[in-house]
């Protein structure tokens, strides 16, 4: 990284540079990878194809798994994000209202709470995403906006090779690991992991910024509808600051497909005819256009990296196939990729084997349980009468109202789900 920065003057005549990694995106997951990697002191190159402040498409809810990343990173960052009250609004739990309109407020686990902070919080991406860019900043992390990445390829000594273009100018990188933090149609996959997996599973997600929506909870709960009109699917309103919520929906993709659904249209006559949400409605007005985005959802474990690369965040579909969480996901993951990079850098590994075992198999071991269950909620979502008795259940049961409490705060706690005694416990209401 010295001869770069020596170098760096000369650029327009000397394009090639090594350096320890390669991450390609620089939202959530691209930034956790950088922030651990700048922590354990591992010099890194990100290319990022926009430019930051810049949107992006997403429910805005940032749940305890993000605030446990970022805690881990530096305390005090949870700390200014709860002083900016005009931009973050902290949340203290999620509704589910089930299709027969039966509410269950569930408070995140109270346990987790640090003094003065909630478990989880929310804020536009635009907000969010920039707050993490730069914290970015470090002699560690040099980072390439506006840049267009044209080609990556595996090399017999360097490991991986990208040539990239920013502006009038032509770049290739070499590292002996690349990380993929591109997004749902990621780059990295397509070209090192495609040819090796089956397709993901997709949803598709609308949203909208409405100013003026009624009946929000007074500790800003997140609320999740399952309508019967938008099943198999839900229906999300989450409360932002300044009056405004972020409200949407969400769907898998086959569904909508098969069925030959309208989504925009969907979700405007839930609005506008569903009696339970409906009132809520009355004095609210659309901000802006409602917009939609693919979420690659994580139905079944699949291979997240290889020789010389792994994946994170919507590169990985580590998305929650019931939730929607991605964020939380993208930051973990990208954690965790940071902790495996270091681990092949300090051994000098770089096969698929060696990185399976310090990245996918620690994170699926984290957030694996996790996962199944969402699948399996998520697959209940074509029965609404046995969603319906699931809501039911956790309002009489004590153990399944802190199973979907811990999917949201506890990154521990869901391993329980894998005990035969758990399930005893939910049918006697325990």
């Amino acid at each position: 990284m010295d001869n770069y920065h020596r170098e760096k003057e000369g650029l327009r005549t000397h394009t090639s540079i090594h350096t320890e990694v390669i991450i390609i995106g620089a939202g959530p997951a691209g930034a956790g990878v950088s922030i651990f990697l700048t922590k354990a002191g591992i010099p890194h190159i990100i290319l990022e194809k926009e430019t930051f402040p810049r949107d992006k498409i997403c429910g805005d809810a940032c749940s305890g798994k993000t605030a446990f990343v970022l805690r881990k990173a530096n305390a005090s960052w949870m700390e200014d994000i709860f002083k900016n009250t005009s931009q973050y609004a902290p949340s203290h739990g999620i509704v589910f209202v089930s299709p027969n309109g039966k509410a269950l407020n569930i408070p995140f686990n109270p346990d987790r709470i640090i003094e003065g902070q909630a478990p989880g919080f929310l804020s536009p991406r635009l907000v969010f995403d920039n707050f993490l860019f730069h914290k970015l900043a470090s002699p560690f992390a040099t980072i390439f906006q506006q840049s267009s990445v044209k080609t990556i390829e595996r090399e017999a000594v360097k490991g991986v090779k990208v040539s990239f273009t920013q502006g009038n100018e032509n770049y290739e990188l070499s590292a002996p690991l690349i990380i993929g933090a591109d997004g749902d149609k990621s780059q990295v996959r397509k070209v090192l992991l495609n040819k090796n997996i089956a397709a993901r599973a997709y949803c598709v997600g609308l949203r909208g910024y409405y100013k003026g929506v009624g009946g929000m909870h007074e500790k800003n709960f997140i609320e999740l509808h399952f309508l019967p009109e938008v099943l198999p699917g839900y229906l999300w309103i989450f409360p932002l600051t300044n009056g405004m919520s972020n409200v949407g929906i969400g769907m898998p993709s086959d569904k909508i497909r098969d069925k030959k659904i309208n989504l925009r249209e969907t979700m405007l006559n839930a609005i506008k005819n569903n009696r339970n949400i409906n009132y809520r409605f009355t004095n609210a007005t659309l901000t802006g256009k409602i917009q939609g985005w693919g979420l690659p959802t994580c139905l079944k474990r699949q291979p997240l990296s290889g020789d010389n690369f792994l994946l994170t965040g919507d590169a990985a579909g580590l998305i929650d196939p019931f939730t929607g969480e991605g964020i939380g996901n993208a930051l973990f993951s990208g954690m965790l990729a940071a902790y495996a990079a270091e681990s092949s850098l300090k051994a000098g590994r770089y096969d698929a084997a060696s990185i399976k075992e310090n990245y996918d198999d620690v994170l699926f071991k984290r957030i694996g349980d996790e996962l199944k269950m969402s699948a399996l909620l998520q697959r209940m979502c074509n029965y609404p009468w046995l969603f319906d008795f699931v809501v039911r259940k956790a309002h009489k049961s004590p153990t399944l109202n802190t199973a979907i409490t811990s999917m949201f705060t506890d990154l521990d706690l869901r391993k329980q789900i894998r005990k035969p005694s758990f399930y005893a416990k939910i049918l006697f209401n325990k």
